[in-house]
């Protein structure tokens, strides 16, 4: 069963069982008082990498050091879908 690691401006902020799971994780990290493209142009401006989601083979594969199999880039667009679902 694969295993997903969450990123958002550099930190792991969680993780989740499936890509669907790990985008609704952003849903918790959103600043309250910015919609999620001003948020994104915010961490821009500070030069925070852009978020994105690391996959792994296995919850144990992670825990054994394995290189990600992928990281998937999150778009602003995926953002906005996974707070739309909120």
């Amino acid at each position: 069963m694969p295993f997903f690691e969450v990123y958002w401006r550099g930190e792991c902020i969680a993780d989740a069982g499936d890509l669907e799971e790990a985008l609704a994780c952003y849903i918790q990290v959103r600043p309250k008082e910015l919609s999620w493209p001003e948020a994104w142009v915010q961490a821009e401006v500070e030069g925070d990498p852009p978020p994105c989601v690391c996959r792994y083979r296995s919850f144990e594969a992670f825990l054994d050091n394995e290189e990600a199999l992928e990281t998937i880039p999150v778009t602003l667009a995926m953002l906005e879908l996974a707070g739309s679902e909120a």
